[in-house]
């Protein structure tokens, strides 16, 4: 018995190691590599190599250079990253929100094709679906000659290199992460419980304010999280939607690392950003009162 016991404990760690290798090849050794090459010395290049010195000041180097606001309408590549960032989480919420509602309570038999629709976009690449933006938005594209013709824009107006464009590149790139986890939340709500609050004579936005809301939380701080995260670090809406008035912090990080072959700053630049979104979804998290997720 006792040798059997002993052979099951080993089976469970055997069943382990694939797990764990896999996450020292592909997340110890790369983060490894990451903060040694942030604290390079910066005097070094490609060419005649780094030398590990230690030097932190790489860091203080980087938010001085990226990090800080230039004026009040230039808030520099991190700051305005997290802004696009934030704000497309924002809209992705409210779109994402009410089509998860309507495929979980409204679709009735229409459900699957809905779900089909919403993570059809995932079948074409992401290079791909940002390029046929950036002709949908382009000046002679069709938003633009409607907006034109309703006089919302101007005749010399346009959408490209705006924040506009890049904000709705990354809402339209990103809008099936939030939906996903919005829908499972909701897909799981008991329906007796919305109908138990019509019986308690609450109307249908009190309803749903104590009773939907409360339940899909889950959801929401997932779809958030899913969402907002990488469209902090994304680059390629900026690059194909934007301008360099629009760069995100991953222009300038991609920039370092194949045109500047900065490695340090890039690095630090990675590691900055690393450990601010690390803050902030702790934070976040805690505040939703959901830390089960973390």
């Amino acid at each position: 018995m006792a040798e059997m016991t002993r052979r099951r404990g080993l089976t469970g760690y055997l069943l382990l190691v694939p797990g764990v290798v896999w996450l020292a090849l592909f997340f110890v050794i790369p983060f490894y590599s990451l903060v040694a090459a942030s604290l390079f010395d910066p005097g070094g290049s490609v060419f005649s190599g780094y030398e590990m010195t230690w030097h932190v000041q790489n860091y203080w180097d980087a938010l001085k250079e990226y990090g800080k606001p230039n004026s009040w309408s230039d808030w520099g590549p991190l700051l305005r990253s997290f802004w696009y960032a934030g704000l497309s989480t924002v809209i992705c919420l409210v779109l994402g929100y009410v089509l998860a509602y309507a495929i979980a309570f409204k679709a009735g038999r229409w459900k699957n094709l809905m779900l089909v629709l919403v993570i059809a976009p995932f079948f074409t690449s992401f290079l791909v679906r940002t390029l046929a933006w950036k002709l949908i938005l382009g000046d002679d594209g069709p938003v633009v000659s409607v907006l034109q013709a309703v006089h919302i824009l101007g005749a010399d107006g346009r959408l490209l290199a705006t924040p506009v464009a890049v904000i709705a590149g990354i809402v339209y790139n990103f809008l099936p992460f939030m939906v996903l986890p919005l829908y499972a939340s909701l897909d799981k709500i008991d329906h007796r419980l919305i109908e138990a609050s019509g019986d308690l004579y609450a109307n249908p936005f009190v309803g749903f304010f104590k009773v939907t809301w409360p339940l899909s939380l889950p959801g929401v701080v997932s779809g958030t999280l899913l969402t907002f995260i990488p469209a902090a670090g994304d680059y390629i809406n900026a690059q194909l939607l934007g301008s360099t008035n629009q760069r995100m912090i991953g222009n300038v990080i991609q920039n370092l690392f194949t045109d500047a072959n900065d490695y340090p700053a890039a690095a630090a630049l990675s590691m900055i950003l690393m450990v601010v979104i690390i803050a902030m979804v702790l934070f976040y998290v805690r505040r939703a009162g959901t830390e089960e997720l973390l």
